[in-house]
């Protein structure tokens, strides 16, 4: 594990109680920059340490079950955060190999996985996740390795008080200012100042949400990861070719289900020949994310989690402690899946000739309300204050059953219930069971609205619908025993 920043002696605050697991986290001051005036990297840092990875007196006072634990909650944060697709996700893989000892009279190994941990969050954190590209010439294992630019870039919110994990895909080719550099692609900003100021650039951008902390991984990361655990059961709704030189990619998927290898899911994340380019990525990383925690809660990876705990430690840097690591996989640990919610930053693509790069161009309104519902900003400013009627909402139908009219009907029976900002989309070549209404741009009650005036469905918090939608209603099976 690489340190590149040292933590403040009073950013941990411990609560002790009368057993020790219920002591209390506080993550009390954030990441390194993003409130100060010009950021640098965290290298350049005249206040920060850097902690050779083999550092003897970094581990010598620690007992091997200590070690153990660091180990296990560094495979669980690199898990969650491995080229940005097993970011939450992993908070959830069963860790009772390694604190069994610590837990004999705990019982059953479900009580072993979920109480086991010693620290508690004691507030809501915020934690800046980067993906970070292949740099050519970089010596493996060096600091280099993480100076590339971010891939992929999430915030993460981890809230104990409604036990929910939110998480924003923000683009890698989202428009911003980077102090002393200018108008730039977000990706950039670790580029130009490495965490502190990838932190300062986000914070600023949404509203000036504090960030806690950051974790950045290598591309290397993902790969590895899905190897060791068997594999990955994903839809390719369309065939995939293209070939990346520059990062040494050679995509070649086909249409359908598949169990992808690492290889294979690097492929399906890291697509960008299509229509939806950068956004693409992030929806398929998304739906990534969903099949590699439904392969980390599966007791057959148990075994092979010894090894990815070796594996992963090299393609790791993050400013979490040791406690506060405990506190997240504590956490992560009590979680169902229902408890995570995603979505993408809302916005647009820049016009061809609008601008001399390609961006995509945050929509300040969709921002507003992202930031107000998932992260609890609400500024005075905020134009989020203009509630639109949910009827207005812009809502894509798509068919998923072998009944070619259904989309029609949906549409008609929505007109009458005065929605009438509807429009159909090419059948989805899945046939699903169930109705899924996707929250694409992050209006979690509009959905909840749409639900009950359709009477059915699940609503689905991530962005995997029709970009240019703010609800995405793709059709199951269960649409058929119903009369419009």
């Amino acid at each position: 594990m690489k340190e590149s920043v040292e933590q403040s002696p009073t950013s941990l605050g411990v609560k002790a109680s009368e057993g020790s697991s219920n002591s209390q986290v506080n993550f009390d001051s954030g990441v390194e920059g993003t409130s100060a005036s010009p950021s640098k990297p965290a290298s350049e840092d005249p206040e920060a340490k850097v902690l050779h990875p083999n550092s003897r007196k970094a581990n010598s006072s620690r007992r091997p079950y200590v070690r153990w634990f660091f180990w296990s909650a560094a495979f669980i944060l690199t898990a969650t955060v491995s080229a940005a697709l097993g970011a939450t996700l992993a908070l959830v893989t069963p860790l009772s190999p390694f604190i069994a000892p610590l837990n004999q009279g705990l019982g059953s190994k479900g009580e072993l996985w979920r109480q086991g941990f010693q620290y508690k969050l004691a507030r809501p954190v915020n934690i800046l996740v980067m993906g970070i590209d292949r740099v050519p010439d970089a010596p493996k294992n060096s600091p280099q390795v993480f100076a590339g630019r971010s891939d992929t870039m999430l915030l993460l919110r981890l809230d104990p008080t409604d036990k929910s994990v939110r998480m924003l895909s923000i683009p890698r080719d989202t428009q911003v200012e980077i102090p002393g550099v200018g108008v730039e692609k977000i990706n950039d900003a670790n580029v130009e100042g490495g965490p502190a100021l990838a932190a300062r650039v986000v914070s600023r951008t949404l509203n000036d949400v504090p960030i806690d902390r950051y974790v950045r991984v290598t591309t290397e990361a993902f790969r590895e990861l899905v190897d060791l655990v068997g594999g990955v059961e994903v839809f390719v709704p369309y065939p995939m070719k293209y070939v990346d030189v520059t990062q040494n990619l050679n995509i070649d998927l086909e249409q359908g289900w598949q169990t992808l290898n690492g290889d294979q899911a690097e492929q399906f994340a890291r697509f960008r020949k299509d229509q939806n380019g950068d956004i693409g990525r992030v929806q398929r990383q998304q739906s990534l994310l969903k099949a590699l925690r439904q392969r980390l809660v599966s007791p057959t990876v148990l075994p092979r989690l010894p090894e990815a705990i070796r594996v992963m430690q090299q393609y790791v840097d993050t400013n979490l402690s040791l406690e506060e690591m405990l506190a997240l996989v504590g956490f992560g640990l009590k979680l169902e899946p229902d408890d995570f919610k995603m979505v993408l930053l809302p916005g647009r693509f820049s016009a061809p000739n609008e601008y001399v790069a390609s961006y995509w161009i945050m929509n300040p309104t969709g921002r507003d309300r992202v930031m107000r519902e998932y992260f609890q900003q609400n500024p005075e400013w905020s134009s989020s204050d203009i509630n639109s009627s949910v009827n207005h909402v812009r809502v894509a139908i798509q068919n998923s059953t072998d009944d070619p009219e259904l989309s029609y009907r949906v549409a008609q029976y929505l007109a009458e219930k005065d929605f009438h900002n509807v429009y159909i989309l090419k059948d989805w070549p899945d046939h699903l069971r169930q109705t899924q209404i996707i929250v694409q741009q992050g209006d979690l009650e509009a959905a909840a609205t749409l639900k009950k005036v359709l009477g059915l469905g699940k609503v689905e918090a991530s962005s995997t619908g029709d970009i240019d939608s703010e609800l995405t209603i793709r059709l199951g099976e269960d649409w058929l025993d119903r009369k419009l």
